[in-house]
């Protein structure tokens, strides 16, 4: 898939939504997000694409200081801005926020451009490149388009091709990463299995011990199935919206344990 242009897209779709948000008053709560407003959302993921941004830029070998990214990064004025201790931000979304997330968010799509998937580069996983950092940040960029979308109207589906890679690289990195951080308890062979219903996709999940076992969907043996669109199995999995959305076949036991396995972060 040409990920740098759906990057692109759900930024756009992001920004338009956080820009209608700004013309209708103060920032909304995020309902999916219930500690954020939408200012909060918007500061977030400005901040994460300066992150990004410095880290590919610079070719960085280790993530880069925080205090000084903000300091080099942020612009001087930051009246009504969130503060990054204290959520949520009441109040209008400041217009210098929104100009600033556009800004980031075209340098960061610029640099994944230019720069080869495989250039090396610090990231939190296993796998140390630029590559890395465009495939989370287009599914990050998704779910945050959802997510704003969500406060204020009904949010568009995930895009098929984006929610199929974000459901394989759940299994693949999320879920290994969230476990290994939160110290989840150790998996006693659970065994989950995701249909996707608008196209093909089979994913058989199995949690061994630490392990997190990923396999094509046969056999199809498994303790629950979870059947839905790829863009619900990728919202199920980001716990954007509940099990109950999806048809769910199997031992509710095994299903509720699911977010014990995996962690949220």
């Amino acid at each position: 898939m040409d990920a740098a242009a759906h990057f692109h897209r759900e930024v756009r779709a992001f920004h338009d939504a956080a820009r209608k948000a700004a013309e209708a008053g103060d920032a909304p709560t995020v309902p999916s997000c219930p500690d954020w407003t939408m200012s909060d959302l918007v500061f977030h993921l400005a901040s994460v694409h300066r992150f990004v941004i410095a880290i590919i830029r610079d070719r960085l070998d280790g993530m880069p200081d925080p205090v000084a990214l903000a300091k080099a990064e942020l612009p001087a004025d930051t009246t009504g801005w969130p503060a990054p201790d204290r959520s949520p931000t009441p109040g209008p979304i400041p217009a210098t926020l929104l100009d600033a997330f556009e800004e980031g968010a075209d340098r960061l799509e610029t640099l994944f451009r230019e720069r080869p998937p495989d250039d090396r580069v610090w990231t939190w996983s296993r796998e140390q490149t630029v590559g890395f950092w465009l495939r989370m940040q287009v599914i990050e960029a998704a779910v945050h388009r959802w997510d704003a979308e969500n406060a204020i109207g009904a949010p568009g589906p995930i895009h098929e091709e984006i929610a199929v890679d974000a459901v394989t690289q759940t299994f693949e990195v999320m879920a290994p990463t969230r476990r290994a951080w939160t110290s989840a308890p150790p998996g006693a062979g659970e065994r989950f299995r995701f249909v996707r219903t608008d196209g093909s996709g089979v994913w058989a999940v199995c949690f061994d011990g630490e392990r997190v076992r990923l396999g094509d969907g046969t056999p199809d043996a498994s303790d629950v199935q979870l059947a839905g669109t790829a863009s619900d199995l990728m919202l199920f999995l980001w716990q954007r919206i509940p099990a109950e959305a999806l048809s769910v076949q199997g031992d509710k036991a095994v299903l509720d344990r699911y977010f014990e396995l995996v962690p949220p972060i």
